[in-house]
């Protein structure tokens, strides 16, 4: 969806910055009601109908930066609604539009099946308690004047998990949604955010821990080819991180591991599908149950650098920063042992440092801690490359066929196939987001922004091989399996 969300974001980041800057003081408790009156100091409204309503606004997402649901229920879920900025949109999916012409054939009205178009004096109309939303009067209009007005966060869900309350106000189905975010920016009132835990870490941080950023592969080339792996370990530290990883160690670590279990499952003919996605991983967990002995049981990359820094130091406190959504809901799986403390967005991880006066700066893109399959690993097909690798480098069978599924229309038609036994390949590539990681809902450019600076910065990496990187960093020996 194209949208001018520069108002938006605006809002989104003043709200960070404002919650960052005083949770580093240490002042939030007492001066976070200040906020509100800071960013919206009136007496004029600047997007909304009044002052006392964008103050609301800004108050739930205090709550979201903080870690907290917006309404104050209590509820795991990271994606959730701002209720006080739902605009609540017209519940009628099908409307007749002044294109209407009030023709002869009456074509609309023939079409429904439930009686639920009438001809007025001036257009058709379509009684939403009858109408079945079943589309086929937008589709025999002629001179197409029945729109479809379906909400954008309602379009953009994979998995049918929004609907709306007898408000109209958007409502979640947590025992649906995936947690991928893709509702997020497609709302064009702000509505849908997904709670924070920038306050937790800088806590953290300030209470002397050790604290550890696991930087995701998918963030190079975001700002452009001249910030580096090293401009982030140099900013992070510069505001208090212990030290930096790059995850796509962690790539390297689950690639090998994944490997493995291809290998041994091919030689039983048994399908399986990848787990490094958190919402793929969602998305089967939640749709196809069924399926759950055909996942693979590797932890995904951010896990496994997140226990090979636990391994060395049971006191690390992990925090995870990539464009994933999702990756939030996978800290929160307690049956996951040793994973990543806390996952932070890249805009979050932003917010502290411009709360600390730290920018990201241009460096030599000399950091690098894994291969370049590893490095991959954001990118559609990536995974897939990777463990291929890994085949040629034991000497196993790599002659093995790949669903590669770029976005969530394509993991769901791949997983109902291997429900009903009509796979015709060995193995499932699963990424929700559209080009893999690279693509998540809080990626700093698009994918084709982003695709130039990152083929530059990943194509200086140097050639080392997956296994020849492990025995070098020293991490073979990390527990690989998801329980």
């Amino acid at each position: 969806m194209v949208t001018n969300d520069a108002t938006l974001l605006r809002i989104k980041h003043q709200v960070l910055d404002e919650v960052a800057q005083l949770a580093w003081e240490g002042t939030l408790k007492e001066k976070k009601e200040e906020i509100p009156y800071k960013i919206i100091p009136g007496p004029k409204a600047q997007f909304r109908c009044c002052i006392y309503r964008e103050r609301e606004i800004i108050r739930e997402r205090i709550r979201l930066a903080e870690g907290l649901c917006p309404s104050g229920k209590d509820t795991t879920n990271i994606v959730q609604v701002i209720s006080s900025a739902c605009e609540g949109c017209p519940i009628a999916r099908y409307v007749v539009t002044d294109n209407c012409q009030l023709c002869m054939g009456k074509a609309c009205q023939n079409s429904c099946n439930f009686g639920a178009i009438s001809m007025g004096r001036d257009r058709a109309y379509i009684d939403p308690d009858q109408c079945k939303e079943c589309g086929k009067c937008s589709q025999a209009c002629p001179y197409n004047a029945i729109a479809d007005l379906t909400r954008p966060c309602k379009k953009s869900c994979p998995v049918d998990a929004i609907t709306m309350d007898e408000d109209g106000i958007v409502v979640i189905d947590e025992g649906k949604c995936i947690q991928c975010g893709a509702c997020i920016h497609s709302c064009p009132f702000g509505a849908i955010g997904s709670k924070t835990f920038l306050v937790d870490v800088i806590n953290m941080i300030r209470a002397g821990k050790r604290v550890v950023a696991m930087v995701a592969p998918a963030i190079e080339g975001q700002h452009g080819p001249d910030i580096t792996m090293a401009s982030w370990k140099t900013a992070l530290k510069k505001i208090g991180f212990a030290d930096m990883v790059e995850v796509a160690l962690g790539g390297d670590l689950t690639a090998a591991a994944e490997a493995e279990e291809w290998a041994e499952a091919y030689k039983e003919g048994k399908k399986m599908t990848t787990s490094c996605c958190p919402a793929f991983v969602n998305m089967i967990k939640q749709h196809y149950p069924t399926l759950l002995d055909n996942m693979s049981t590797t932890v995904s990359p951010m896990c496994a650098v997140s226990r090979m820094l636990k391994d060395q130091d049971p006191e690390t406190i992990t925090v995870f920063i990539g464009p994933c959504i999702a990756k939030k809901s996978e800290t929160l799986d307690l049956n996951i042992k040793d994973n990543a403390d806390y996952a932070l967005t890249v805009s979050e991880a932003r917010a502290m440092m411009r709360a600390k006066g730290v920018d990201l700066e241009p460096e030599e893109n000399t950091y690098q801690q894994g291969s370049k399959f590893g490095k991959r690993f954001g990118n559609s097909g990536g995974v897939t490359e990777a463990v291929l690798e890994c085949l040629k480098e034991t000497g196993e069978n790599a002659d093995i066929t790949v669903m590669k599924c770029n976005g969530a229309a394509e993991c769901k038609k791949a997983l109902m196939m291997l429900k009903v036994g009509r796979l015709p390949n060995d193995f499932i590539e699963g990424m929700i987001c559209s080009g893999g990681c690279v693509g998540g809902p809080s990626k700093h450019r698009s994918e084709q922004e982003t695709k130039k600076a990152r083929d530059l910065l990943l194509g200086q990496a140097d050639g080392r091989e997956v296994y020849e990187n492990l025995k070098n960093q020293g991490v073979e020996l990390v527990e690989m399996h998801r329980h």
